[in-house]
């Protein structure tokens, strides 16, 4: 079987594709954040920055950097017209309150059903790292999860049940990867798209759990 994987710049232009005219959206620290140079500019969406920022666009061309107006990655970022930069704690009233349409985030595990897990891994010597992630997985009214299907040891990041600590329960209800889009639902996941070359029962096999589609 033959496919290619979805580049980083390909897989933000998938979630980009979806994400409505006139949605309130926060971008997560790490690929999240190249979905702000796919969405067309001729829909209306405002970006979020946990940090303070309403109204994000693409990145910076080179040299064009202002290091005083970046996310929440700290990396630089640009203002659209009629955009806003406030205080954090404005920020996470607005991601506690429910006024976020849309939250992408980055994750270590997601299981069948939804549950998040992309703070900390467990281990002993890995540095717990939530910022923001509970209150947008508990706030936003949907979260959606942008990652690599597979860790570099082969091993599906789509699971049954975390292993991870949770970020969230039941909060993620979509999944978009490098080679597939996926729904989390009560009843388990449900296929939306996949790269071309890549079947079905062929991406089950690699998740290690059944598909319905």
């Amino acid at each position: 079987m033959s496919y290619t994987r979805r580049s980083k710049d390909e897989l933000a232009a998938r979630v980009a594709q979806d994400i409505p005219e006139g949605a309130t959206v926060n971008l997560g620290i790490g690929q999240p954040t190249l979905v702000a140079n796919h969405i067309p500019a001729t829909r209306e969406v405002l970006l979020h920055s946990e940090n303070g920022i309403l109204g994000m666009g693409p990145a910076p061309a080179k040299g064009q950097e202002d290091y005083d107006l970046i996310n929440a990655g700290k990396q630089p970022v640009t203002l659209l017209p009629g955009g806003a930069f406030f205080h954090h704690a404005d920020s996470f009233a607005m991601m506690r309150g429910g006024h976020l349409d849309i939250c992408v985030l980055g994750a270590f595990q997601v299981s069948a059903t939804g549950d998040l897990a992309n703070w900390h891994t467990g281990e002993p010597d890995a540095i717990p790292a939530v910022g923001g992630a509970m209150d947008l997985a508990s706030g936003a009214k949907q979260t959606w999860v942008m990652m690599d299907l597979l860790t570099k040891q082969g091993q599906s990041k789509l699971v049954q049940a975390c292993s991870y600590p949770l970020t969230g329960i039941g909060c993620v209800k979509r999944v978009y990867t490098d080679l597939a889009t996926l729904a989390c639902t009560p009843a388990g996941l449900v296929v939306i798209d996949t790269v071309d070359g890549l079947s079905v029962q062929a991406l089950s096999e690699l998740i290690g759990l059944p598909l319905s589609s």
